[in-house]
């Protein structure tokens, strides 16, 4: 054991509020040249004599309040020689306290079963200040929030110019943010946003922002040719966790951004009569079948193309489709290889129904695409008449994970002991697997369940737990794990079996062992189960390799008496 703070690592000065909750952030750092196993860490618990803030110099503060939770601990499981781990505690800081800097007693343990063994101990320094009057959160808790262009001019564009600007971010809150993910709200609307959507995804995401830190969020977007003269506000949905394994938070923030462009028409002026010498020819509706569409699938499209004017028909028209392109290559496709529609009329306010069998592209990201409809009619005092409609077709990705080596050490152990697996999740698929939770179920043990996060497309989450053995294996020792996920819609999704084996045995009891006979005293009224009914056998055997050893050690005795007898004997004779 070291009494030093070697193992204990402050890379960030925690900051926290008078009377408030606050987390302490250190990092384990294991340069003893093994691997430490089943570790957590947590505050020294010490008989603390609660100081007051203003005592002589040499007395501890303790910052804390101490209630049932103060001294819980954190697990993190194994730390591998040489290598670190990031941990988290949580604690409430006293009421009466004056701003400053405290020290906070940490350690370090090793835990098997209820008992624990320290490896280190150190400290970690923390800064506490009162609430300031001005603070915009109301919950007392709360540690995190954010700050949208601090400092920054509003972004100006000029259509058709391409539009490069940076978003200040700033967690103006009191603790670090984990797992932040910055939002960005879009609109079809060109009166609500007025850049044209050319990426599916423009979600900006940072493991971790610490409190005071700015980031810079960079966006490149191309105006909108239909967009008007103005200032526009962006939305955002910023969400985070307060700790590595916290439950997600969400936020809502605005930016503001300049374009100019065309200016708004003025409603009050003469109309012009040309503008209804043609028809108008608008998508009434549509719906495709299947109404998922996964990436790669055919489906077919359902058009209901209506002829929008109260007073002009429209004849001659040639329906084109156009899609939206990936990689220079077009997303959807016909089946028949003509993109193409003809209609010989279409009168006033009538609706016509076009069925197309489409073919759409594997392997590209879930979201929705544009197919663009180009029309092309006549009407009675316009020829050739050209308009583009479009609508937006979503693909889906189905999700994909597979499970690397399932680590259970060790597979066998007593009741009330504990056993750590560990395996990684692998997501194989296009999809972000949202809030993955692997549980742990069998009559063996003690159920339970552990949060891995989100785990990115060609990621891996990492599952590293304790289990605890709660009745001896009555069955083949399977233990049944199930690993379950949300969509990006917060639905959760059937969840994903698989299985380890791990044995559960009663606690060993000697005190009938027979070792002269080299058996137990003791009866089995009914055929075991599992691994218990090779316990008759194994045991046994144990006993009588044990009296063999016995015996050669005793008969080696004997000889060796017997022989120096002998020696004895020569000598008188």
């Amino acid at each position: 054991m070291n009494n030093n703070s070697d193992e204990i690592v402050t890379k960030s000065i925690s900051k926290g509020k008078i009377g408030r909750s606050m987390n302490i952030n250190f990092v384990v750092r294991n340069e003893s040249g093994g691997d430490w196993e089943n570790v957590v860490v947590g505050i020294e618990e010490q008989d603390f004599t609660m100081s007051k803030p203003d005592a002589i110099d040499g007395d501890y503060v303790f910052p804390f309040e101490i209630t049932e939770n103060t001294f819980k601990t954190t697990t993190l499981g194994t730390v591998q020689a040489g290598k670190e781990k990031n941990a988290s505690l949580t604690a409430r800081v006293r009421a009466d306290l004056s701003e400053g800097y405290y020290s906070v007693p940490i350690a370090i343990y090793s835990k098997s079963g209820d008992s624990r063994q320290a490896i280190a101990y150190g400290e970690v320094l923390i800064w506490v200040t009162k609430p300031g009057a001005n603070d915009k959160d109301n919950d007392p808790d709360r540690q995190i929030s954010f700050t949208l262009g601090e400092g920054q001019a509003t972004p100006y564009g000029d259509y058709p110019n391409v539009m490069d600007f940076a978003i200040n971010m700033r967690n103006s809150g009191i603790s670090e943010a984990r797992d932040v993910t910055a939002s960005m709200v879009l609109s079809k609307d060109s009166n609500e946003f007025p850049f044209a959507i050319n990426e599916g995804n423009y979600d900006r995401k940072y493991e971790k922002i610490a409190a005071g830190e700015t980031v810079s969020m960079p966006y490149s977007f191309a105006i909108r040719s239909d967009a008007y003269t103005g200032y526009y506000p962006l939305k955002f949905e910023i969400t985070y966790r307060e700790t590595a394994t916290g439950d997600l938070q969400k936020i809502e923030e605005e930016f503001w951004v300049h374009v100019k462009n065309k200016e708004k028409e003025d409603a009050s002026k003469d109309f012009n009569e040309n503008d209804r010498t043609k028809a108008r020819l608008v998508v009434d509706s549509f719906e495709t079948i299947p109404k998922d569409i996964v990436a790669g699938e055919n489906f077919q499209l359902i058009l209901r193309m209506k002829n929008a004017s109260s007073s002009i028909g429209a004849s001659n028209i040639l329906f084109s489709l156009e899609s939206e392109k990936v990689s220079d290559s077009a997303v959807f496709t016909t089946a028949s290889g003509s993109s193409s529609v003809v209609v010989n009329s279409l009168g006033a306010g009538e609706v016509t129904e076009l069925k197309i069998d489409m073919q759409s592209k594997a392997g590209i990201d879930q979201r929705s695409y544009a197919l663009n409809i180009k029309e092309t009619y006549d009407s009675p005092e316009f020829k050739n008449a050209s308009e583009t409609v479009s609508i937006d077709i979503p693909l889906k990705q189905i999700a994909r994970l597979n499970t690397g080596t399932i680590e259970v050490m060790p597979s066998s152990m007593e009741v009330g002991n504990e056993s750590n697996i560990m395996f990684p999740i692998n997501n194989t698929g296009r999809v972000i697997l949202y809030n993955v939770t692997v549980a742990f179920q069998a009559d063996s043990i003690v159920p339970i369940d552990t949060y891995v996060g989100n785990i990115k497309p060609g990621e891996t989450g990492n599952v590293d737990v304790m289990v605890t053995g709660a009745a001896a294996t009555t069955d083949d020792g399977k233990v049944k794990i199930l690993i379950t996920y949300e969509d990006e819609n917060g639905i959760q999704q059937e969840p994903i079996e698989k299985e380890l084996n791990l044995y559960v045995t009663e606690p060993m009891d000697y005190s009938d062992m027979d070792m002269d006979a080299g058996n137990f005293d003791d009866t089995v009224d009914q055929e075991p189960a599992g691994i218990q009914k090779y316990l008759k056998f194994i045991i046994p055997a144990a006993a009588v390799l044990a009296v063999a050893a016995i015996t050669v050690v005793v008969v080696k005795k004997k000889k060796k008496k017997a022989s120096q007898e002998e020696d004895v004997d020569d000598e008188i004779s």
